[in-house]
């Protein structure tokens, strides 16, 4: 008996049983806009730069990147246009909801999308936000703007998908 305590009590020691930090994913808003108007071709995590209301804002999930974009600006990453609501209880510590916010990426990601904005056709766009862990991030995606057949294309793909998923249920019960 005294040795399944002890086991019991190392077990906590060592960390079992707990989450560890970054583990958890709590998607806060998704930007499914983007995958229709844009061709993404890479994929970037990044931090933001928050106060504390804004992530209180966060956690009640209230926010919005359907309108956002990113920009680099002197040798920095930045969103505009990200909408955050005002925390109901924050009265003066309140940021702007709509402020350009900066995006915490290594400067050699920073140096390579500058390369790549440079190239005709391409931006960067928010794809979504999410808890990972305690830590608010950012996937930004390179993309690449669609023509009009482009997403006449996907929506015909996108229908024909739907309408053998629904034979193949019918065909099953």
């Amino acid at each position: 008996m005294y040795r399944n305590v002890k086991m019991r009590y190392n077990d906590r020691r060592s960390g079992m049983g707990k989450e560890s930090k970054g583990e958890g994913f709590k998607l806060i808003a998704n930007n499914k806009k983007a995958y229709h108007d844009y061709f993404i071709e890479e994929k970037y995590e990044a931090g933001i730069s928050l106060f504390g209301t804004e992530i209180k804002s966060l956690r009640m999930g209230k926010c919005s990147v359907k309108e956002a974009f990113v920009g680099i600006d002197g040798g920095e990453c930045y969103i505009y246009g990200m909408n955050i609501s005002p925390y109901e209880k924050g009265n003066i510590f309140n940021r702007d909801p709509l402020r350009t916010r900066k995006l915490l990426l290594h400067k050699a990601e920073i140096n390579k999308l500058t390369g790549k904005i440079a190239e005709q056709g391409y931006t960067l766009m928010p794809l979504q936000v999410y808890f990972k862990g305690s830590l608010v991030k950012i996937e930004i995606g390179l993309a690449k703007g669609k023509k009009l057949y482009d997403k006449r294309e996907d929506i015909a793909k996108r229908d024909l998908r739907r309408e053998t998923e629904r034979e193949f249920k019918v065909k099953n019960l």
